[in-house]
């Protein structure tokens, strides 16, 4: 199973002062020497961690993937015609969030996203949709002629107890199973850590895993490649 590293709170660290230090691009940099498959960064609207110039020296510089998570805005999409990252996922944003707190409602977006798909592909960009696992949901993102999804694990990694975690895992398998079926390719992501991504890990059809907080807050103790070679133990 591939590893996706998003280095968003590298940036943060950074922003909290406005400095220079710590570098996104350098941590890239050592998380590709780490053996990740991809570097996923979120340029958001209000820019309060990746900046326009990040994105700019990363699409330079990385080696492996570049997966930009953004949102169907038409400044961001113009910023990521122009960029052209390997990859784009399409994300729901909030400015009042505190990071992603669901999937995409592609029903309820449908036309609007599927004029962005257009204009990302049309730059030779491929497209995911981060989505909840919703049949229903996933049903809609197959017929946008997206590339793939991204599965939201957010309510499993969330769950308060083991009967609710097993549910939401058995939602997660079902919905990878159905996703496969119908002929998309399957990633998943967010909040998952070291104490709960080896269920995840197993699930057949699932391509690559995308995670950054907990791998940024273990590497504040442990460095980052450590904290990556420990993450990547765990999902293989």
């Amino acid at each position: 199973m591939r590893l996706g590293v998003n280095i968003d709170h590298i940036a943060t660290l950074r922003q909290i002062r406005r400095g220079i230090e710590p570098e996104p691009v350098l941590a890239a940099g050592i998380a590709e020497l780490a053996g990740v498959d991809s570097i996923v960064v979120h340029l958001r609207e209000d820019r309060r961690h990746i900046q326009d110039r990040d994105l700019e020296i990363l699409k330079k510089t990385i080696k492996t993937k570049l997966n930009l998570e953004m949102s169907c805005a038409e400044e961001i999409t113009d910023i990521a015609c122009r960029i052209k990252p390997d990859q784009a996922t399409l994300v729901p944003e909030k400015r009042q969030e505190i990071t992603t707190e669901g999937g995409l409602d592609v029903i309820a977006n449908r036309e609007k996203v599927e004029r962005v798909i257009k204009k990302l592909k049309s730059k030779g960009i491929k497209v995911s949709l981060f989505v909840d696992p919703d049949k229903k949901q996933i049903e809609v993102a197959r017929l946008t002629e997206a590339d793939l999804i991204e599965l939201h694990t957010g309510r499993y990694a969330e769950a308060k107890n083991e009967e609710e975690r097993e549910r939401y895992l058995k939602e997660l398998r079902e919905a990878t199973e159905y996703a496969r079926r119908i002929g998309l390719r399957v990633v998943a992501g967010h909040g998952l850590n070291y104490f709960n991504v080896a269920p995840i890990a197993k699930i057949e059809g699932i391509e690559e895993l995308n995670i950054g907080y907990s791998i940024v807050c273990r590497a504040v103790l442990v460095g980052l490649e450590k904290a990556i070679i420990e993450m990547k133990a765990l999902i293989s």
